[in-house]
């Protein structure tokens, strides 16, 4: 080969051609040989490595005709090499294993440079290798940037369907399908977490979702919906809180967080609520950020929630009608009097510490504190509820699962 980049090494095209399956088969013993991971591969997949080996003794004649790195068209020549194997081995060699396996076929045919080559030309053949080796991994990142930019896409619109789906509540087998298919493996806990969307490339969202999800190790599944971010979280023990640390992936706004469920059959019911607390959020502009749905629970009655209104009617206005008359009137009287205690003492002819007792048990049965302003907010809007509604169901109900454990001590000022 001429220093101008020319090619002179007909001789040693001809022994390259002629040896180009021998070499393919010596490189795939190498592999075997020195690869443990290679030999694990399914005999198909192994056989494709085969075609690449071959390809690639083939490509590198036709890339030295074609200029030897220096002529036009002789990246065409290297890409041509791995178009030898279906696109499903990028998806079961990674990028690395694949570069390995570049490695032990250059080594073989640099250590068969002396018989290779013809008389006077094995300084050119071993110069030529080395460059051809370098077309080759770029050759190959190539390939394996193609496809993941494929399948980022694909996923992309994938996870866009089975947000679609979770949103119009379509039956489980739907969301299963779909959700296997992007190897979502359920691990519960799992809730809807939704809020503004940044913008810009969908893929690119969600790459910073993905990200930031497993540095905390949690499964998610996400989805632009409108110009709302829709995040499906598995496998984290407190939702809110590990929708905290994927707030970036957010733009500013209202993050809501729906109850957790314990599979992704049963999510509908956590994204209905997550979206309802989303729509009302504005409501409430002191709200945490992010916030679980059932803090919301007064905004969204307001907003028209259907679900909403009726939690505060059953688990609250209902529970104080079952729980005897007192409550009722002790609350309608501490409101009345504007939290004053004393007030309401004198209004209801009790000892004041009738009135402490009577507001202990309202937030023992309802799990919320008529003296916490929040709690005391969701309290009166419950009353108007259930009087514009007054439909008390006669079975006993368990305290309110839409109310958040958070509204415990720690945020309640003690009766």
């Amino acid at each position: 080969m001429s220093e101008s980049g020319g090619t002179d090494l007909s001789a040693t095209l001809r022994r390259i051609e002629r040896a180009a399956g021998a070499l393919a088969t010596a490189s795939v013993v190498r592999m075997d040989e020195t690869l443990p991971w290679f030999r694990e591969l399914p005999a198909d997949q192994r056989s494709w490595v085969m075609l690449v080996a071959q390809a690639g003794a083939r490509s590198l004649v036709q890339w030295l005709r074609a200029g030897g790195g220096t002529g036009e068209g002789t990246q065409e020549v290297s890409d041509e090499v791995f178009a030898a194997a279906p696109q499903a081995l990028a998806r079961s060699i990674t990028l690395q294993q694949t570069v390995a396996l570049i490695k032990v076929t250059i080594d073989v045919v640099e250590e068969r440079v002396d018989e290779l080559a013809a008389p006077g030309e094995e300084p050119q053949l071993r110069e030529a290798v080395l460059r051809y080796s370098r077309e080759i991994a770029f050759a190959a990142a190539r390939v394996y940037a193609r496809a993941a930019e494929s399948r980022g896409s694909w996923d992309a619109r994938l996870q866009a369907l089975l947000v679609d789906a979770l949103l119009r509540g379509d039956s489980p087998d739907v969301l299963a399908s779909r959700a296997a298919a992007l190897g979502w493996t359920d691990a519960p806990p799992v809730a809807v977490a939704v809020g503004p969307s940044p913008g810009g490339e969908v893929a690119a969202v969600l790459h910073t979702v993905y990200r930031q999800a497993r540095r905390i190790g949690v499964e998610v599944i996400g989805g632009v919906h409108g110009d709302r971010l829709v995040i499906v979280l598995g496998g984290a023990a407190d939702p809110v809180a590990a929708t905290g640390k994927l707030l970036t992936a957010f733009r500013d706004g209202p993050v809501v967080v729906g109850p957790a469920v314990p599979s992704l059959d049963e999510a509908t019911e956590s994204a209905r609520a997550a979206l309802a607390g989303y729509r009302a959020a504005p409501a409430w502009p002191a709200a945490p950020r992010p916030v679980h749905a059932g803090d919301l629970l007064p905004e969204r009655a307001l907003a028209g929630d259907a679900d909403a209104r009726r939690r505060l009617r059953h688990d609250v206005y209902a529970v104080l009608v079952r729980s005897g008359g007192e409550l009722l009137e002790t609350l309608d009287a501490f409101f009345a009097a504007g939290g004053t205690l004393e007030s309401a003492a004198r209004a209801l002819y009790v000892h004041p510490n009738t009135v402490r007792y009577r507001l202990r048990r309202i937030s023992e049965v309802t799990g919320f504190s008529p003296l916490a302003p929040r709690d005391a907010f969701a309290l009166r809007v419950a009353l108007t509820v259930g009087r514009l509604d007054p439909v008390v169901p006669t079975q006993t109900l368990a305290p309110p699962a839409g109310k958040r454990s958070q509204h415990g001590d720690d945020q309640r000022q003690s009766l």
